[in-house]
């Protein structure tokens, strides 16, 4: 049994048995082949959040320092985040989101699974930021639908300042899929990417309830 498995049939339940999340919508999420998983971002426990919740493997960017420590403890932290489906990223790399957009059409070309944060980085305010297009730019060019994911509770169960997480409410909803296929034939790639990534944004404030910001979000140096 590799990492994954024993992560999804013992740590996934025993998790979902402590933190008891609320949570709507999973049926919306397909089986099957390949989609996005497009969600707000508040703590950095979204991305343990979610894919403990989904049923099936969903891969997301998690910067490369989780990978390459040493000794016991970087082993650990290195089959952890493998084991749930983390991939690594160079953020310091100026070249690292065209690289991010790469592994991620990788994914989506196996009939995968992907999550990605379309603010870019976590809220720190609690609203809802704008929408990079990343997000629409990765559906158009694989054909896949987007799922809009909602969290709530997230800042909480592990605060920015915090090292371990805490027991409090959390809610993910699902919303149903946002499908691409022929809707923007024709129109000039930009405009079509703005127009999903938009429509991705408000499907994601509907599910979470955050207020919009109007503006995009900046990665702060110790994010």
């Amino acid at each position: 049994m590799d990492v994954y498995s024993v992560i999804h049939t013992v740590v996934a339940p025993a998790a979902k048995a402590l933190w008891r999340p609320t949570v709507r919508g999973l049926e919306n999420i397909p089986s099957t082949g390949p989609v996005l998983l497009a969600s707000n971002h508040l703590s950095f426990a979204d991305s343990l959040v979610i894919p403990i919740i989904v049923p099936r493997k969903v891969a997301f960017l998690a910067k490369s320092d989780y990978f390459t420590g040493t000794g016991v403890k970087g082993t650990i932290s290195r089959l952890w985040f493998e084991g749930i489906g983390m991939l690594p990223v160079d953020r310091d790399d100026s070249r690292a989101a065209l690289a991010s957009l790469d592994t991620a059409l990788e994914v989506l070309g196996r009939g995968e699974a992907f999550g990605i944060y379309p603010e870019g980085t976590r809220s720190r305010d609690g609203r809802l930021y704008r929408g990079r297009t990343g997000v629409a730019h990765l559906a158009l060019t694989a054909g896949c639908p987007i799922v809009p994911v909602g969290v709530r509770g997230t800042e909480k169960l592990q605060p920015i300042d915090a090292r371990l997480p805490r027991i409090v409410p959390v809610t993910v909803a699902f919303g149903e899929p946002i499908q691409v296929a022929g809707r923007f034939d024709g129109k000039p790639l930009g405009r079509a990417r703005r127009e999903l990534t938009d429509e991705v944004m408000t499907a994601i404030q509907a599910l979470s309830g955050q207020e919009m910001a109007g503006v995009y979000n900046e990665r702060a140096a110790d994010v």
